[in-house]
């Protein structure tokens, strides 16, 4: 059933050459804004960047955190596109990358137990580990890295400050804001190819800035993003309740009448838009209003099915077309205004969250043996329709005096209303059982969610001496969710051909709590400094979305939950920390270094229901984890920079969890899934200055990990997936008004597993009354192949 591509279907020279005529044919457009955050280095300095993820401008040498700043040239140079690309050059963190449909798991210090082998359970915060902020605003977007001033990742629990969702640390993408008094407008387009491919990838995109008066700008980016897919599809059913989905393979015409195939089914098509109008009220008030918009377009998941149907690496063995749309909106009023004494600051924001996607369900049906096995046609498919919408608000005050005493303080509260259905469809089941059921629906949910969260929070500090400092903060919060699910069988319940009967289940959730944060620093020179940090991080709790069981429970498909998978318990971290940031040799290197101790009580786990399988979240055990980070940057020579970085993470159970591996037990000791204990990067940065005012970047780097577990301890079928290194390089030429760049990712086409659905023990053939299916959900997720592409930027300003 395997069969093999070509490789690359376009010379990388012929899309440059292409490029470089359709680049050249663009009219005069702008040269990119520098960022305020980046002060230049001299020939052989180091940048120094200036971050704020502390409330404060601080430059990232002086702040006692380990904190990573990716600035927007480091983003530009080493064509680093979403957070798969980000996570790569941040120590700590970690993305288990299913592609571009699926909702990919974030980790930060190894803080995951869940199980390597379904995306669905993941949700779409990507775990609830690590948070994210699109400037002020909490928000969960994998964003496009397009126009970014600078992105801050913050590794340990950041409860104080960031809240809910900060187990293992906080995220915070910073858009170049509109620039008063500048004209600016620059335009890209770019083409790529991958290996294993027959499909083209295409980027066009521009950002415009201008001046409204003295006192006011407007700043707007769009672009158009297609990423060339490289997973087929070869086992398609023609007409679902009709076609075989299990042909005679031997058999060409047989295989032909009943399947079809989509070549490069796995594609992403992304759009973004971001408006923003900047105004200053005087020196005093700076307001800015944003609306950001992404929509991703994925057609399929990137998984293959090698094990359970002996398919080929970038084929799936699905019987349905799975494609995915997301579509992320924000509008953003942001305001500060310095009062003197201290600044006060507004962040409002509102957005709205819209998924629709379809997949395949055939072998979870298939598995319940529930007599779907004897439909020779029997093929099962899921849509699901999810839309959110979101109101936050903080308001704090943070003091403006530079010592020795100094404190936040501030507010902050959260509401949502989530809205989302489940249907799914069993076609010419009906009419094979004696049912009048025209739409074919077997299994209907929806679900009304409205959770809510308030919360005060603060900050003191106090420097006992010019070299030391004392920082202590806390965060009260409070949350209610209330929730209404319902469900129906229309099957088996005995409605009307055309009627959904939906019971409902209410449930209402609340809790508070406290969290606290202490933090000393010392600066042993005015290079080397040493901070100590112990905070605490949490995750709110809840109700599983799946109706509760009835008592007695009734014969025959139920799909329910158990008094004890019913609700969900906040976890918490608690993370002892030391660290050091230190730069030598004037500036020309810098070395950090942190270790650490993350306790995580009242794990929230990823399971399965006992009736129907649905995916829940239940309360696990206890867990650690320990680590090391380590980072360095050097300039090598006056053109040549080098940036490193190393992890060492050790995360395991410190007490026995019975059934938290689907069903089975888990023990103190095990090790948890989901990151490797060894992880790096090296980029290798030359920078040159040619004659006649141009410029020369090249860039090389490479980013390994080691293995990684599937699933807790190994249990239950849990996998090794072994680890891997990709090797990444680009190179640009520049003029004043200009930029060319050749790059490619994955340089040597390295095939490796990032993720498993399911384990081998899941590889069976289900029998039925003269049929007979082979199970295709166990199946495993890669990384991309090689990529190769071009881009043309033309400034104008």
């Amino acid at each position: 059933m395997s069969r093999s591509r070509s490789r690359l279907r376009r010379h990388p020279l012929a899309l440059a050459t292409h490029l470089l005529l359709a680049g050249l044919a663009v009219p005069g457009l702008a040269q990119q804004a520098d960022s305020e955050a980046t002060k230049p280095a001299s020939a052989k300095e180091l940048d120094t960047v200036t971050v704020t993820a502390t409330r404060r401008a601080a430059t990232v040498q002086d702040v006692p955190l380990n904190l990573t700043a990716t600035t927007g040239l480091d983003i530009e140079q080493q064509n680093l596109t979403d957070l798969a690309d980000l996570v790569k050059t941040v120590p700590g963190l970690f993305l288990v990358d299913q592609g571009g449909r699926d909702a990919n798991l974030l980790t930060v210090r190894g803080l995951n137990t869940n199980s390597l082998s379904s995306s669905e359970g993941v949700g779409s915060d990507g775990g609830g580990v690590v948070a994210q902020y699109l400037g002020d605003i909490p928000l969960y977007l994998d964003l496009r890295l397009t126009d970014i001033e600078r992105v801050e990742t913050l590794l340990g629990p950041q409860g104080t400050l960031y809240g809910a969702g900060t187990l293992g640390g906080a995220i915070r993408y910073l858009p170049v804001r509109p620039q008063l008094g500048e004209t600016s407008v620059q335009a890209t387009t770019g083409l790529s190819s991958s290996s294993h491919s027959g499909d083209t990838g295409m980027e066009i995109s521009s950002i415009l800035n201008l001046p409204i008066g003295q006192h006011g700008a407007l700043r707007a980016s769009f672009g158009k993003y297609h990423d060339p897919g490289w997973v087929d599809y070869d086992f398609l059913v023609r007409e679902p309740g009709v076609s075989n989905p299990q042909p005679d393979f031997s058999d060409p015409e047989d295989v032909a009448a009943n399947l079809y195939r989509k070549r490069d089914a796995n594609d992403l098509t992304t759009s973004t838009a971001r408006v923003g109008l900047r105004w200053m009220f005087g020196d005093a008030v700076d307001a800015n209003l944003t609306y950001y918009y992404q929509r991703q377009e994925s057609g399929g998941r990137t998984t293959n099915q090698m094990d359970s149907f002996g398919t080929g690496q970038y084929v799936s063995a699905y019987r349905f077309l799975e494609p995915n749309d997301r579509k992320s909106q924000l509008l953003a009023l942001e305001v500060s205004a310095d009062l003197g004494f201290a600044t006060l600051t507004s962040a409002s924001g509102y957005s709205e969250y819209d998924e629709l996607g379809q997949r395949d369900q055939t072998d979870l049906l298939l598995g319940f043996e529930y007599g779907y096995e004897d439909f020779p046609s029997f093929a099962a498919y899921t849509r699901e329709e999810q839309d959110t919408r979101r109101f936050t608000q903080e308001l704090r005050l943070v003091s403006n005096s530079s010592g020795p005493f100094t404190w936040i303080v501030g507010g902050f509260y959260d509401r949502s209303d989530l809205t989302a259905y489940s249907s799914e469809f069993v076609p010419g089941i009906p009419e094979f059982w004696g049912i009048d059921r025209p739409d074919n629906l077997e299994y209907f949910q929806a679900t009304f969610d409205k959770p809510e969260e308030k919360a005060i929070f603060g900050e003191v500090g106090y420097d006992f001496t010019e070299k030391w400092n004392v920082t202590v903060g806390g965060r009260w919060f409070k949350y209610d969710d209330a929730q209404k699910v319902g469900f129906a069988l229309p099957l088996v319940d005995g409605s009307a051909p055309d009627e959904v009967a939906i019971t409902y289940d209410p449930v209402n959730v609340s809790d508070k709590d406290s969290i606290f944060k202490f933090n000393t620093s010392y600066k042993l020179t005015d290079d080397v400094l040493l901070y100590a940090t112990v905070s605490e991080g949490y995750r709110s709790g809840g109700a599983n979305a799946v109706p509760a069981c009835l008592d007695p429970l009734p014969a025959g498909q139920n799909v329910c939950a158990l008094p004890n998978e019913r609700l969900i318990q906040p976890d918490k971290t608690t993370n002892h920390e030391l660290g050091v940031r230190s730069s030598w040799l004037d500036n020309r290197l810098v070395l950090n270094g942190a270790l650490y101790s993350i306790d995580w009580d009242d794990v929230q786990v990823a399971g399965t229901t006992v009736n129907g399988a649905i995916p829940i979240t239940v309360n696990g055990a206890k867990a650690k984890s320990q680590g090391v980070e380590l980072s360095a940057q050097a300039r090598l020579l006056p053109d040549l920079r080098l940036t490193a970085s190393y992890t060492y993470n050790n995360a395991e159970l410190t007490e026995d969890a019975p059934g938290i591996v689907s069903g089975d037990d888990a023990f103190d000791g095990d090790r948890l899934p989901g990151s490797p204990e060894h992880m790096g990067n090296v980029s290798l940065q030359y920078t040159h200055s040619l004659a006649g005012g141009l410029i020369f970047d090249a860039n090389y780097s490479v980013a390994a990990q080691s293995d990684v577990y599937s699933r807790v301890g190994l249990r239950n079928g849990g996998e090794v997936l072994p680890g891997f290194a990709v090797h990444n390089t680009s190179v640009s030429l520049s003029g004043s008004a200009w930029k060319f760049t050749l790059y490619a990712k994955n340089l040597f086409d390295r095939y490796a597993e990032t993720a498993v659905r399911n384990t081998p023990a899941s590889i069976a053939n289900i029998e039925g009354d003269g049929t007979s299916f082979a199970l295709r959900n166990y199946s495993k997720a890669m990384i991309a192949p090689l990529r190769v592409g071009a881009s043309f930027t033309y400034y104008f300003q």
